[in-house]
């Protein structure tokens, strides 16, 4: 059901063109200050987009796949609540990842810091909420059972036919025997 108007359709497609946006803006000096120190992965980078959020090459790769995973996947309705909802989870996921981790050792692979944590969480519950809660109508619709095809009975369960009798024939219409021949 392409473009069919629902919650998960309508939502998105913006959701997948702020994450390839901030993808972008990783790399771009002026948004991500130290753009120098940005680091293949790991806490090491140096980098912070709007000054705020550690990112490296990974990191913003991650945003880059979530954009375009987003822009594909918005016309289908089933499919963009998918996006939504396993996305929703994977920033989650994240989100505690990045809390339980010590942020200064070789763990925080990604990297996160406590602005980053907070972020994650806010677009785990957001992306989920719109996924799961308001894409109720978005589920697949299932086929209907084809129709059970009539067997055929058996004898026993047939009605018997019941002979009906020739009416009498008037004299006129009535087959007279052929004679013997001598």
């Amino acid at each position: 059901r392409p473009l069919d108007g629902t919650v998960p359709v309508i939502s998105a497609l913006p959701v997948g063109a702020v994450f390839l946006l901030v993808g972008i803006l990783g790399f771009i000096p002026g948004f991500t200050s130290n753009t120098e120190h940005l680091g293949m992965a790991g806490h090491h980078s140096g980098s912070m987009l709007l000054g705020t959020f550690q990112v490296s090459v990974l990191h913003n790769i991650v945003h880059l796949l979530f954009g375009i995973a987003g822009l594909t996947l918005w016309r289908s309705a089933v499919a963009a609540k998918r996006f939504l909802v396993i996305g929703g989870v994977i920033y989650l996921v994240l989100g505690f990842y990045g809390v339980f981790i010590d942020q200064a050792s070789a763990a925080n692979f990604v990297p996160v810091n406590s602005a980053d944590n907070v972020l994650h969480f806010a677009l785990g519950v957001g992306m989920a909420a719109l996924g799961l809660i308001l894409g109720r109508s978005a589920a697949p619709a299932r086929r209907p059972s084809p129709a059970p095809r009539a067997r055929p009975r058996s004898r026993a369960a047939r009605p018997r036919r019941t002979r009906v009798s020739p009416t009498p024939a008037s004299p006129s219409t009535r087959r007279q025997p052929a004679p013997k021949s001598a």
